[in-house]
C-alpha cells in the first residue's frame, strides 16, 4: 500500500480536532485543579486569620474586664471602647465567656466609689 501525501494530510486532518480536543482538555483539568486547590488554601488561611483575629478580641475583652473590676468601675470612654471589640468579636462568631464578661464591664459604674475621678 502507498500512502500520498493528499492521504497523509486527510488522516492527519481527520485526527486533528480529537487531538486538540484532549490537549484542550488536560489544559482545563489541569488549571482547574490548581484553581480549586488555590481556593481551598484562601479559604484555610482566610479562616485561620478569622480565628487569630476572634482570638485576640476574646483576650481583649477578658483582659479589660480584669483590669476594670480590679478597680471596681470603667469608665465610658473605656466601655465605648469595649463595645466595638465586642461587636467584632461577636461577627467573627464569639459567644463565649468574654460575652458574659463584656455584659459585667457594662453594668459597672462609669466612675469609682466616692467621686475620685482619676483613672490610672
Amino acid at each position: 500500500m502507498h500512502l500520498t501525501l493528499i492521504d497523509v494530510v486527510t488522516w492527519i486532518l481527520n485526527f486533528l480536532p480529537s487531538i486538540v480536543l484532549l490537549v484542550i482538555s488536560y489544559i482545563f483539568t489541569k488549571t482547574m485543579g490548581d484553581r480549586d486547590r488555590e481556593i481551598t488554601e484562601e479559604r484555610t488561611k482566610s479562616r485561620a486569620l478569622a480565628e487569630g483575629v476572634e482570638a485576640l478580641l476574646r483576650q481583649s475583652i477578658i483582659n479589660s474586664y480584669n483590669k476594670y473590676n480590679d478597680r471596681g468601675f470603667c469608665p465610658i470612654y473605656a466601655k465605648e471602647g469595649i463595645k466595638r471589640v465586642y461587636i467584632a468579636y461577636h461577627n467573627l462568631g464569639g459567644n463565649d465567656v468574654a460575652t458574659e464578661l463584656y455584659h459585667k464591664i457594662l453594668q459597672m459604674p462609669e466612675e469609682p466609689a466616692g467621686g475620685d475621678n482619676t483613672y490610672e
